[in-house]
């Protein structure tokens, strides 16, 4: 009777899912996680790559629920109202969300045991058991566990003498029941809880001549925590981990400036102690347990998780990066020479940066020119000043080495450091601090907004003028990012450009009003309706039987206005491509409301990371590239810029990246109108696969004049675009 009222329900919500014209974000979020761990399912992957996509999914998975569920316990636990895009109240909302996270997990259980573990054995390594060992080999585990793990656990008892624990999350934890020794007396029993160190590996590599074990940390603590609890009974051990609400608002403050710092290293303790959202545990976990610890979170069977495998796939990182495989992982291929330079080493960037633009696009051109750009500016005694936002950092940045140096050397360097940058604030804060203590002016974000621009500006003393350079980007100044999301890049002179620039740091570092940009769009500000602007002026051409087009390249499509007007594009008659690698709340495909919109998703080997939107124009078209998503977030609380791509040799190459992300049929997914996406195959016939993960490492000169959107003569804007120069062919380079 329950379960049939359960589906009639569950039934009733998913109707009213399917007529709402809008995806909900969340569940969108979770059909792109599928859509990741669809690479671990592939079997042209090896084992190794495979895990490496599970692990993915996993950390994935854990700051979407410590995140996006987090938010949504703030409005349940708070009786805050909330319909989500899906038409869904939050207490409904939260049944079907939680009910698809747990089939994702279920799914993810089902891979790993099935599909990925049989196929260890082949590739000479093992997940281990203490059945698995040798005599030889227990006793090193034995010496192990006493003289490393042994020391570094505490038990905590929880009963009417000691209050519960403040357990950690993403932290395995074994919940121990005992009893006095001999008795059977239930109300004798106690529970305690042991928490395993973070600061040892996951698993303990014990290597043979032919074959390599991974023992888990747990399997070891489980065999031997009789140690633990000496004279008495053992009842049950089970193993679980838990993650917390990790989704913070920061407050007004009256005095931000004196109290902003704090006030971020205090929501971080915070998110420590914030309220359980999920609860990962064994499947035949002790029900004595696990109720107690759903009654003391205030939680239900929703929120818990029943591992059929290793409970936290992220631990498969130890594994992909042991060196006995590490060149399992299919090899990065060596970056390419961009095709404005045609050249990988350059002897002075600023000379080159006054010949031409220069467009970078990564990972396929190396991240190498703005780092050089950074380390020649500290350096060169002609350069005068260096300003610079910061999100986020590489591990031992070569960016903050060479800001360190320019200040040293004397010049004025600003930073705005954006310390509210998710999960990296305590780094952002610690490398904030180096450079302040150096002689840099930071800045800490702007209020309660976040500071997700990426733009550089470097002012230099030429004898009779000062120029400036720039570099404005879709990507964070991080090295290491650089090599696996793809972004575009933009080195310039123009003075356009520059004094955009310019205006942008004044109104950041100041207080000024900036008149209106030349090549920039900036939010909070005009964003959203320079967006709405551009579609609505596609719509009208539409109307008039003019040429249109629309083609964004994003990473999230969610801000309503904007989806109302490409709704209202599509019912114009104007061709809508979008490429939206994540959440997508757009409904395409639709009738009456959508038919000339189509979605695609690509997911492969790199992250697509950047932001490219076009705007056909009558056939003169409006190129722009920038740190901006379609989101709410995006237009309203955070600090972003697009900037407008003038040199028509730079816009077309950028055309190819769209055009070329249309025709891959090897990473892409489309998205239907019900909300699921489906794979792109290759079609039978003459057609081949076309992946760009490949294909932009080796594009040629040709390639770019060839390139189309909206592939009719009359249409398109470049046909007669201008000759990319002899020399940036990188077949013909000298180096």
């Amino acid at each position: 009777m329950e379960e049939s009222k359960f589906m009639r329900t569950s039934e009733k919500f998913n109707e009213l899912i399917d007529q709402s014209d809008f995806i909900s974000r969340d569940l969108s979020w979770l059909k792109f996680n599928e859509r990741v761990l669809d690479q671990a399912r592939d079997p042209n992957r090896n084992l190794f790559d495979r895990l490496k996509f599970l692990a993915i999914t996993a950390s994935n998975l854990d700051e979407f629920s410590s995140i996006r569920v987090g938010s949504l316990y703030n409005y349940l636990d708070y009786g805050k109202e909330r319909v989500d895009y899906s038409g869904l109240r939050e207490v409904p909302f939260r049944k079907t969300l939680l009910k698809a996270l747990q089939q994702f997990v279920t799914e993810q259980n089902r891979l790993y045991k099935e599909e990925l573990l049989p196929l260890f054995k082949e590739r000479r390594c093992i997940i281990a058991t203490m059945g698995d060992l040798q005599e030889e080999e227990k006793k090193k585990v034995s010496d192990y566990f006493d003289r490393t793990i042994y020391p570094m656990l505490t038990p905590m008892l929880y009963d009417y003498t000691h209050v519960f624990p403040v357990l950690l999350a993403k932290v395995l934890i074994f919940g121990v029941i005992t009893q006095t020794k001999g008795t059977t007396n239930e109300e004798d029993r106690k529970l305690s809880f042991v928490q395993l160190p973070l600061n040892l590996p996951r698993f303990y590599v014990l290597e043979r001549e032919n074959e390599i074990l991974f023992l888990p940390i747990e399997t070891i603590v489980k065999a031997f925590i009789k140690k633990l609890y000496r004279n008495v009974d053992i009842v049950s051990t089970n193993l679980f981990r838990i993650i917390r609400n990790g989704d913070f608002s920061l407050e007004e403050n009256d005095d931000m400036e004196v109290d902003f710092i704090d006030e971020i290293k205090q929501k971080i303790k915070n998110r420590r102690l914030g309220r359980v959202v999920k609860v990962e545990v064994e499947q035949d976990v002790n029900d004595d347990l696990l109720s107690l610890l759903k009654k003391r979170w205030e939680i239900d069977d929703y929120n818990v998780y029943r591992s059929a495998g290793l409970i936290d796939y992220t631990c498969f990182w130890q594994i992909v990066k042991h060196s006995e495989f590490k060149d399992q992982i299919p090899p990065l291929h060596p970056p390419v020479p961009p095709l404005s330079l045609g050249r990988e080493r350059i002897t002075d960037i600023f000379e080159m940066m006054r010949e031409r633009d220069i467009l970078l696009h990564h990972p396929y051109n190396n991240f190498e020119p703005v780092l050089q750009l950074l380390e020649q500016a500290a350096e060169d005694p002609n350069v005068l000043s260096i300003k610079l936002t910061i999100y986020r950092l590489a591990k031992n940045s070569r960016v903050t080495e060479a800001l360190l140096t320019a200040a040293e050397n004397g010049k004025h360097v600003a930073v705005l450091f954006e310390v509210k940058a998710r999960f990296d604030e305590e780094n952002n804060i610690r490398e904030a601090q180096r450079l302040q203590k150096a002689g840099c002016f930071v800045i800490y974000g702007i209020g309660l907004l976040k500071t997700h621009t990426k733009l550089l500006l470097i002012v230099r003393n030429e004898g009779e003028k000062v120029v400036r350079y720039a570099h404005l980007s879709t990507g964070n100044y991080n090295e290491d990012t650089a090599r696996l999301y793809t972004d575009i890049g933009l080195l310039t002179t123009n003075e356009e450009y520059t004094y955009d620039i310019s205006e942008f740091f004044n109104v950041i570092t100041g207080h000024s009003l900036p008149s209106d940009y030349r090549n920039l769009i900036t939010a909070p500000r005009q964003m959203r309706e320079r967006i709405i602007d551009m579609i609505q002026n596609e719509a009208k051409n539409a109307r008039k039987g003019l040429p249109s087009g629309i083609c964004i390249k994003i990473n999230s499509l969610e801000d309503r206005a904007v989806i109302d007007e490409l709704y209202k594009a599509s019912q114009a008659g104007v061709p809508i491509e979008l490429i939206v690698r994540g959440i997508c709340c757009l409904r395409p495909g639709r009738v009456g409301l959508s038919e000339n919109i189509r979605v695609r998703s690509i997911v492969g080997n790199f992250l697509e990371h950047s932001r490219i939107y076009y705007f056909h124009n009558q056939g003169d078209p409006l190129v722009y590239g920038g740190s901006a998503d379609v989101m709410v977030r995006s237009f309203d609380r955070r600090i972003e810029s697009l900037f407008i791509l003038v040199d028509e040799r730079v816009k077309q190459e950028t055309i190819l990246m769209l055009a070329y992300n249309l025709k891959d049929n090897v990473n892409s997914y489309e998205l239907r109108e019900d909300g699921t996406y489906e794979k792109c195959r290759v079609a039978t016939g003459d057609e081949e696969e076309f992946d760009i993960h490949k294909a932009f490492f080796e594009v040629k000169p040709n390639d770019v004049k060839k390139a189309r959107l909206f592939d009719t003569r009359e249409n398109y804007a470049c046909s007669d675009a201008p000759e990319i120069p002899a020399e940036a062919n990188p077949a013909d380079a000298a180096e």
